[in-house]
């Protein structure tokens, strides 16, 4: 399966999709099964892996116990540049285009390029933007960058805009695992109205309502974590109310 035509022929389409985000460190085997197989019947769309901190040597136990389980594609949503797993179908290759950290921005990516030029991932080139949800949260500390304002939208536009025009493939709009607020959904429709790429909203998604509002200010898939760790029969929560575009 080519992922990213699949994303990009969803969002001509206006479908709306769901990712599923799994953080390696957070799940052992039995409990991982069971959330698979909740993803399986509510008909998730992918699943993302991995986390801004890994501290056991758990993803690839992790994606093969989700490619036993399951034929969701698995996408490799890396914290770092160890992150890469031929096991997965696909790496978000992620460039922080809202902050100022150059290793973050094209460092890292120079240093993993050569791994995955020799892997059978599909590549998906991405904008990452965190966006300021009201706490600090470990994606803006492990990555030493200041989050967008959650209230300067403009600002948020025109880096998006720019990742855009820099060919990058995707929009990824990040409030960082466990924000204590979800990205606004005048940000969202800003973003959607000056840039054509497919746009991924996470952070800060625990319930049916704020799904809905996201998808309709303009979000292409939803990306869901920490509410479901906490609290894993939202699945099929989420995954209806997205269905319902």
């Amino acid at each position: 399966m080519n992922i990213y035509n699949k994303i990009t022929r969803d969002k001509s389409n206006n479908k709306k999709t769901f990712a599923l985000l799994i953080d390696p460190d957070r799940q052992d085997k039995k409990q991982l099964i069971s959330l698979v197989n909740k993803a399986n019947k509510a008909k998730v769309d992918y699943f993302f892996v991995g986390g801004s901190l890994l501290t056991n040597n758990n993803l690839e136990l992790c994606i093969s116990t989700i490619k036993e389980n399951s034929y969701i594609p698995t996408i490799l949503f890396p914290g770092n540049a160890m992150q890469v797993s031929d096991k997965a179908d696909a790496i978000l290759f992620l460039s922080l285009i809202s902050g100022r950290n150059a290793e973050m921005l094209i460092g890292k990516q120079v240093i993993t390029a050569p791994i995955l030029k020799k892997s059978k991932l599909e590549i998906l080139p991405t904008g990452y933007m965190l966006i300021d949800s009201g706490k600090p949260t470990t994606a803006s500390y492990m990555s030493n960058t200041i989050p967008i304002p959650h209230d300067k939208d403009e600002v948020a536009t025109c880096t998006a805009m720019a990742g855009e025009m820099l060919g990058l493939k995707l929009i990824f709009m990040d409030g960082g695992s466990g924000a204590a607020n979800p990205i606004s959904e005048k940000m969202i429709e800003s973003c959607r109205n000056n840039v054509e790429l497919p746009i991924i909203i996470g952070g800060g998604i625990d319930s049916a309502e704020k799904v809905i509002s996201n998808c309709k200010a303009g979000a292409d898939i939803i990306v869901v974590g920490n509410a479901i760790e906490k609290n894993d029969d939202l699945i099929k929560e989420i995954a209806q109310a997205v269905k319902q575009f």
